[in-house]
């Protein structure tokens, strides 16, 4: 424990010691807790938000390398620079954090692996809020450890002037590092346009079998128009391409010299109506994702082609000054089409209702959802969020239900395929995860530089999913196995408790016109106990300790940010391949530019794992060592 307090301390330099009266920035209204427009500190609910003009002078490539560091966040990274990224929050799997993008949910229909591939180009981003905790009652499942919530420019109704910015960088770096981007927005009026191009690309490090190379991309456009005074409408399409080594990233044998190719397109419609008191905001969009697998160069590939289509109508009613009302209908169409899994859908309808009502100094938020599912049946999805204001104290609690239902890979893996002689097998029988959770907590806001927030939180699961290792006499299907095979079969494993603390600084200081210091830094401590003789692997593999921050430092020309992490959690081993997951470690990025024109183009030097760290979040995906690069950035 002493080591652990030692590593945090070192950690805390990234956050400066200092306060002063300047512009609240801490406490923004927010819609991801309820869809209805609050200050954070009336929610009843931990969030962390961060703001795309934070976002840039960060030493970070991707958008699941920024959130990283985020308090709290926990990602477990396969790869570099977008890659791949799995999303953990409060102790839950990967498949139990749901990202939503301009209030529609993103979550892959195949498998939650593919949750951090947000297409999204970095230069759109107005803020990124990570909701934590219970949120199925609003959103549904994956909703269970939290939320990962991208409010863009051109969807967000923003109060700006009319105006243009045309910003991008070039990186090149070790290992044949080539990194480039642009993108901008451009506000005339009554239309708002935004969008960019991001590309990271590079050889990659020796690995045991192949290079870690990565050829990752991401194209975005968004528009919104103010038709009338009472009424807009707004439109992106996205394009995002992955194309990595996945060495060892799902197995831990030798064989395994993996190679991935994901691709998808994501369009995003929205149109609303706002008038006296009332709202009325219909969302639709649609999510095509390709996903080609080759395990090695003898193998057939995995071939898999997903479709999300989802439709979402919210009417908001301002009953009094005191009482909001919002009630909403969330439609889905899951689609599979897979020489591995085979050729499934899978229709989903969920209508929900949510309040919000002060009395005083609080504040209650009841929200319930019925969440319908074909073929898997229905559940009824309550939580209350409350919350008291206090002088510079914020109080807050929330009880909540969760649901998470199988993918298709958790479904259907290798159901499709002539003859499967080892490996992971699907389950249709497999019933929702279901989960209570409860949290205590409060925020205190010091002055109007500083905000501490302290959470408690406890989670009561059941029916948790994984694979266990299981005889060919005891499948329940034998089609395409053969009785010397070796197999784990997906079921309903387990029921975990989860409890734990987290502790979150926020701190914004303008001190001057030329000169600001703003970061963020958390350390969560979880404790997880399972019932069941069989352990399961995603559950015992997050972080019991897990610090995480960052800071960003700008004078006059000169800009400094660093990120870091520690982290400690089980270790594991696998002989086949000479590896292992450390119990503990340490990561720190840094990152010095210097304004050659001033506000306009910027020289920079970036160190990716500062201190040539040796770790793996996920046993056998060895993650880079120390990694130079540097770059120009500018801006119009």
């Amino acid at each position: 424990m002493k080591r652990d307090l030692a590593c945090w301390l070192l950690g805390s330099l990234l956050l400066p010691y200092a306060a002063s009266a300047q512009e609240i920035t801490l406490d923004p209204v927010t819609v991801s807790t309820s869809m209805l427009e609050k200050r954070t500190s009336e929610t009843g609910r931990n969030l962390t938000v961060i703001r795309g003009e934070d976002i840039r002078d960060l030493p970070a490539n991707s958008i699941d390398e920024i959130l990283r560091y985020l308090p709290g966040l926990e990602m477990q990274a396969r790869g570099p620079m977008g890659a791949q990224s799995d999303i953990i929050l409060r102790g839950g799997t990967f498949q139990q954090v749901l990202v939503v993008v301009d209030g529609l949910r993103i979550n892959d229909p195949t498998t939650g692996h593919f949750s951090s591939y947000i297409p999204i180009s970095p230069s759109e981003i107005s803020r990124i809020e990570i909701l934590k905790g219970a949120s199925s009652s609003i959103y549904g499942s994956e909703a269970v450890g939290g939320v990962v919530s991208v409010i863009t420019k051109a969807f967000e109704a923003s109060p700006k002037p009319d105006g243009s910015l045309v910003e991008g960088s070039v990186a090149t770096g070790m290992n044949g590092l080539l990194n480039g981007k642009i993108g901008g927005h451009l506000k005339s009026g009554k239309l708002t346009l935004a969008g960019g191009v991001l590309s990271n690309n590079a050889s990659g490090q020796e690995l045991r079998g192949i290079k870690g190379y990565f050829h990752n991309h991401t194209a975005s456009l968004s528009a919104r128009y103010q038709l009338t005074d009472h009424l807009h409408v707004a439109y992106r399409a996205a394009f995002d391409q992955r194309d990595f080594a996945a060495q060892n990233f799902y197995t831990a044998f030798a064989s395994d010299t993996a190679t991935e190719k994901v691709g998808g397109w994501w369009h995003q419609l929205e149109v609303g109506r706002k008038k006296g008191t009332s709202a009325i905001t219909f969302r639709g969009g649609y999510k095509k994702t390709t996903d080609e697998y080759l395990y090695n160069s003898v193998s057939i590939p995995n071939k898999n082609v997903s479709g999300l289509w989802q439709g979402l109508v919210t009417w908001q009613k301002q009953v009094s000054g005191n009482t909001d009302l919002i009630g909403g209908v969330h439609y889905q169409q899951r689609q599979i089409r897979s020489n591995d899994r085979g050729d499934h859908t899978i229709q989903q309808l969920a209508p929900f209702v949510a309040a919000s009502h002060r009395i005083g100094g609080l504040t209650l938020h009841p929200s319930l959802r019925l969440d319908w599912r074909e073929s898997i049946g229905s559940e009824l999805v309550p939580q209350l969020n409350v919350s008291y204001k206090l002088e510079s104290w914020q109080l807050r609690a929330s009880a909540g239900k969760t649901i998470r239902d199988a993918d298709f890979t958790e479904r259907y893996n290798n159901f499709n395929k002539p003859v499967v002689t080892g490996g992971s097998i699907g389950n249709p029988s497999l019933k929702a995860e279901r989960s209570l959770s409860y949290e205590l907590g409060f925020d205190w806001f010091y002055g109007v530089n500083w905000k501490i927030s302290a959470t408690f939180f406890q989670r009561n699961q059941k029916d948790m999913i994984d694979y266990v290792p299981t005889a060919y006499d005891d499948m329940p299907r034998k089609e395409n196995l053969v009785p010397s095979g070796s197999y784990a079969l997906a079921e309903n494993i387990a029921s975990v408790k989860t409890k734990g603390g987290e502790l979150d600084i926020q701190y914004d200081y303008r001190i001057s016109d030329h000169q600001r210091i703003s970061g963020a830094a958390g350390i969560t401590v979880l404790d997880s106990e399972q019932s069941g003789a069989v352990p399961s692997f995603y559950l015992s593999s997050h972080a019991k300790l897990l610090a995480n921050a960052y800071v960003s430092y700008r004078f006059r020309r000169m800009h400094v940010s660093l990120n870091g992490l520690y982290k400690r959690r089980e270790p594991r081993e696998a002989s086949a391949l000479v590896t292992k997951v450390e119990k503990r470690y340490f990561l720190l990025n840094a990152q010095a530019g210097f304004d050659v024109v001033p506000k306009k183009l910027t020289l920079y030097l970036q160190a990716d794992n500062l201190t040539d760290t040796v770790y793996s979040d996920l046993l056998g995906a060895v993650m880079p060592r120390r990694w130079i690069m540097g770059g120009i950035r500018f801006r119009l």
